[in-house]
């Protein structure tokens, strides 16, 4: 039986990462394709775990075996020899395996490297780069399909297709990748690209990387689109996050694929494999947790509610002195991602009316793309009388830079930063981008701090010295507390003058936190994070796919219950509530991260914590 004949007939289980896996696994950080001419072995090994998982597809380790990538390796004239080698190493595991198997020749995009020769390759130059490897891997005449994917902008990907169908009669399977749920990196909804790559003749279409289960699920539901289409998809084990050595790392637990493997198939995915950061354990997973392999129509699911309207609370620039003695609460908001700004700034009014004490804008986080926060907060400030307090990243910037954005902070009379290094650059739009670090997060404090002396970094004197109040970033959540209380110590040495934490989901890690604190006789202002929960989908994404968080089971469990019984959003409200308690009961501060624009239910839990300084006074 074909390709084409398996997909009409039943669900099929892909493979999973080769790149991540052998980075997080093996160590190895060089070529990955030159791996099929020197480490052969290895790579048969993971082709051999995923077929013993239970793939049913499997693809060659060709990725960027194309002569535009492997030039920054000078293996340019390797081509040939690593693609047929790649075709040989999936043909020998899959004459091993128990059980049949297909194999898909992989050639990846290019839009979004920041490689120059890539960037200063002409139409006519990247065409011929992939008849080059498609040639290549044909050659072999032991595929059963290619798989185009990786492809952030839809034009790349249609003349791909072209260039392939032209050459083959193979199957092909066509995915995009986004940066957001249901749109491209263009604007081309997800439904558009669908619809045009079907009718260019591709034979499964769908998406991979970037996206976690959680988000890509949602770009398939209520898809309007023929039902004739096959459709795929590969998601990533969740969100990546950093190891204490700056490495990128994933920690999605397979048990949360076994979860949505049965939700994929009843959206209508003909084909479910995973992508960066998944293992043969996740595929392993998948295959369990596919009730069945019918395959069912994809036509006709429900959408996603609407994020409900703009709503909070803030005040002037009083919060460090009020939380000395009070219950003080923070907000968190990021910015808009486009030049809607209309209902963000009423949302900051309404915010400023119910008395919250001050408003954080993120800077770019999970480095996508927004409107400066630095704008945005000079607007809360000079238009609104709001106070903002502005996250600002190494990674965006130099040292020129970042002397250049304090000192305008300074001459807007912003008054208060985060100091963060932020998420890395590859992680969000443009992940060719490169993440900036000519210092660390404690090291902008200090330089922060240097400008309220008036005397610039290089002695130089500012003619007027600044008066900054600075906040450290620390995760509760991540390692032993007793461990990370030293980086709050050294933050401190460097003229931190308050904390705020990553959101807690476990009072265990509160009462961690302040026993810690108490223990190295440390003083400073602690606003500890709060995200209320909307969903037990919401709950699974932040446990499964964000790095460094989470979620007791017991958390885990009233959410779901809360799915059964419908009152999702009001169970969610009790749990932050219940998290409050534990915290005022330790600390003054709260920070409470907006969830989705949820802002009535963050108005409702900053008057919770409003409430306790009333009956504190009584």
């Amino acid at each position: 039986m074909d390709l084409r004949q398996a997909l009409k007939q039943r669900v099929l289980v892909a493979d999973g990462a080769m790149g991540t896996l052998l980075y997080g696994n093996y160590g190895i950080a060089s070529a990955f394709e030159n791996l099929n001419l020197t480490h052969p072995d290895t790579i048969l090994r993971v082709h051999q775990s995923y077929l013993s998982a239970g793939a049913d597809v499997i693809q060659t380790n060709t990725y960027a075996a194309n002569r535009l990538k492997l030039t920054r390796y000078d293996l340019q004239d390797q081509v040939t020899a690593i693609n047929q080698a790649a075709v040989k190493l999936s043909t020998k595991a899959r004459a091993a395996a128990d059980h049949p198997a297909y194999i898909l020749g992989t050639i990846g995009g290019l839009a979004g490297d920041t490689d120059q020769t890539v960037l200063q390759a002409t139409p006519a130059t990247v065409a011929a780069s992939l008849t080059e490897q498609l040639t290549a891997l044909l050659a072999t005449q032991q595929l059963d399909g290619i798989l185009l994917e990786t492809y952030y902008e839809l034009p790349e990907l249609l003349a791909a297709l072209k260039t392939v169908k032209a050459q083959t009669d193979l199957p092909v399977i066509t995915n995009v990748s986004m940066l957001a749920p249901g749109v491209l990196r263009d604007g081309t909804t997800f439904a558009d690209a669908v619809i045009q790559l079907a009718a260019a003749g591709a034979d499964v279409i769908g998406t991979n990387c970037r996206l976690g289960p959680y988000y890509l699920a949602q770009s398939f539901e209520n898809l309007a689109i023929p039902a004739t289409v096959k459709l795929a998809v590969y998601p990533n084990s969740g969100l990546p996050g950093t190891d204490q050595d700056g490495r990128v790392v994933y920690d999605g637990e397979p048990s949360y694929f076994e979860e949505y493997a049965e939700r994929f198939r009843q959206l209508g995915l003909n084909l479910i494999g995973g992508c960066c950061g998944t293992t043969p354990l996740h595929t392993a997973a998948l295959v369990r947790g596919l009730a069945s392999r019918t395959i069912v129509p994809h036509a006709g699911q429900t959408a996603q509610p609407e994020p409900t309207p703009l709503a909070a609370t803030i005040g002037r620039h009083t919060f460090l002195q009020k939380v000395a003695t009070q219950k003080t609460a923070l907000v968190e908001l990021d910015p808009p991602k486009d030049f809607e700004t209309t209902k963000f700034f009423k949302g900051a009014q309404r915010l400023k009316a119910a008395g919250v004490d001050g408003l954080t804008l993120s800077d770019n986080s999970l480095a996508t793309v927004r409107i400066a926060n630095t704008t945005i907060a000079a607007e809360l400030k000079l238009n609104y009388g709001i106070t903002p307090i502005v996250h600002l990243t190494t990674r965006d910037h130099n040292l020129i830079g970042l002397q250049s954005e304090i000192m305008g902070l300074h001459s807007l009379g912003i008054e208060d930063i985060l100091a963060i290094t932020g998420d890395p650059a590859k992680l969000g739009d443009f992940p060719g981008a490169t993440s900036v670090g000519d210092v660390r997060s404690v090291e902008l404090i200090k330089l922060i701090k240097q400008f309220n002396s008036g005397i610039g970094p290089t002695g130089k004197s500012l003619k007027q010295a600044t008066d900054f109040r600075v906040a450290a970033a620390f995760n509760p959540n991540a390692y032993r507390t007793d461990v990370s209380t030293k980086s709050i110590e050294r933050k401190i040495s460097y003229g931190c003058d308050y904390i705020i934490t990553q959101p807690v989901f476990d009072l265990a890690n509160v009462d961690a936190l302040a026993a810690a604190l108490a223990a190295h006789q440390i003083h400073i202002p602690v606003f500890v994070g709060i995200l209320p929960l909307v969903s037990k989908r919401h709950a699974e994404f932040l446990h499964h796919e964000v790095h460094g968080i989470r979620l007791p089971k017991s958390v885990l469990t009233r959410m779901a219950q809360a799915e059964s019984d419908g009152n999702e959003r009001a169970v969610g409200i009790q749990i932050a509530k219940d998290l409050i308690d534990g915290i005022c009961a330790r600390f003054n501060g709260v920070h409470i991260v907006t969830p989705f624009n949820r802002f009535k239910t963050v108005i409702e839990l900053v008057d919770y914590v409003q409430a306790k300084n009333l009956t504190l006074t009584k």
